[in-house]
């Protein structure tokens, strides 16, 4: 196997961890803070920024493969995944989930209503929107909305 490849899937591996426990701790502290039903998987395949997890891929794969000296990648990768495992606590979860995934002040229509408030999560086919007009959680179906 080449030290490109293998460079490659260590990357990959590293980034997959780190990703794995972002994505947790947005969805045991703002996921269900909102008690949004939503699989793991979903939001894990259907929010992924796949530009960055590639990019980090190869990053850290280069890092631990071709550095000879494992202090100076060992640092960085160390670096990132403590901002990666504090999203496991409460506070930093619902935060990161939160600058990821809420939208404020946001108008939606449909056929028969206008809707003002904060989009909390967007899904596939749904959207749970906060309305600031009656102070409630709505999930509002994307098919309806104008």
């Amino acid at each position: 196997m080449s030290k490109a490849f293998q460079a490659l899937l260590t990357g990959m591996f590293i980034t997959f961890i780190l990703d794995f426990f972002l994505f947790l701790g947005v969805l045991l502290h703002y996921i269900e803070f909102y008690k949004i039903d939503l699989y793991y998987n979903i939001l894990f395949v259907d929010n992924q920024n796949w530009y960055l997890f590639f990019s980090l891929s190869i990053i850290f794969g280069w890092m631990v493969i071709y550095i000879k000296n494992y202090k100076v990648s060992l640092i960085p990768i160390v670096i990132i995944s403590i901002f990666t495992f504090v999203t496991l606590f409460e506070d930093f979860g619902y935060m990161v989930g939160e600058m990821m995934f809420m939208k404020e002040n946001i108008t939606l229509r449909s056929a028969k209503f206008t809707y003002i408030g904060n989009i909390i999560y967007e899904g596939r086919e749904e959207i749970t929107f906060y309305r600031s007009d009656i102070s409630k959680i709505v999930t509002l179906k994307k098919k309806d909305l104008i």
